[in-house]
């Protein structure tokens, strides 16, 4: 039985979804922080690291020091103390290198500042010499 006072035409509801957002961050905080704390603190593994020792590495006789190849900032290469012109003079110079030592290698030491596209270039075009021989170096800073 309907009263006459009311409407025919009911509104759908409203949902608000931000007071129940908010309900549901501070719960999800809550719980966050009590298993936090009463979550005991989990043991680690005891590891044991090796002390630094100065100790000079004896080299072998068989062992044979790599060709450092230099390419500074502004594209110049150097080899040793000398510098190059061109990378056919380095490449001549590689294959030289490696010939004479079975076991020597090659590597490409890079200025931080210089280009890395051209770094990456100037790498494939060595290894196009001795792909397993020819990598890239990085100097220590000390």
């Amino acid at each position: 039985m309907r009263f006459k006072t009311q409407q025919q035409t009911s509104k759908m509801p409203n949902v608000d979804l931000i007071p129940m957002l908010n309900v549901m961050m501070a719960v999800l905080a809550f719980f966050v922080l009590i298993s936090m704390i009463l979550t005991p603190e989990t043991e680690g593994v005891d590891v044991r690291l090796p002390k630094e020792e100065k100790t000079q590495v004896a080299q072998n006789q068989d062992t044979v020091s790599p060709l450092l190849v230099k390419l500074k900032a502004d594209g110049t290469l150097e080899l040793g103390e000398t510098t190059l012109q061109t990378k056919e003079e380095l490449i001549r110079e590689m294959q030289v290198y490696l010939q004479k030592n079975e076991k020597g290698s090659v590597l490409l030491v890079a200025d931080p500042d210089a280009n890395y596209e051209r770094v990456m270039q100037l790498l494939a075009e060595m290894r196009a010499v001795d792909r397993d021989r020819v990598s890239l170096g990085i100097e220590n800073e000390e």
